[in-house]
């Protein structure tokens, strides 16, 4: 089941501002931890990366999850966008959905940016 919004005044496009990014045949748009997909009738839709091959929900204690200061930490107001997968919320990190688990950050697959 998906979320419309039908009073959504921010237009989504190539030009909003908003990271695009390829999810299901589309691009939808990153937009305050959701994934928005704007219909012919100009109603927005809220999506979510699927669990499955291409973006598992599996625990990678192996992840090196690189590029931050020693103690960084995956969630609310850490500086990466939240993006919604399956049950939860992931942070994209480069080109990747990264998701804190326990003492390590989990890989949960690739996204494509355009």
């Amino acid at each position: 089941m998906s979320t419309l919004h039908t009073d959504h005044t921010h237009v989504h496009g190539p030009s909003c501002g908003h990271t695009a990014i390829e999810h299901a045949g589309h691009v939808d748009y990153l937009h305050d931890g959701h994934l928005h997909h704007t219909l012919g009738n100009g109603t927005v839709e809220e999506h979510s990366f699927s669990v499955g091959t291409m973006n598992p929900n599996s625990c990678t204690p192996q992840h090196q999850c690189g590029g931050h200061a020693a103690g960084h930490t995956h969630g609310e107001g850490c500086g990466h966008p939240s993006v919604p997968h399956g049950d939860h919320v992931d942070y994209l990190v480069g080109t990747h959905l990264h998701h804190a688990h326990g003492d390590h950050c989990d890989d949960h697959g690739p996204v494509k940016i355009r």
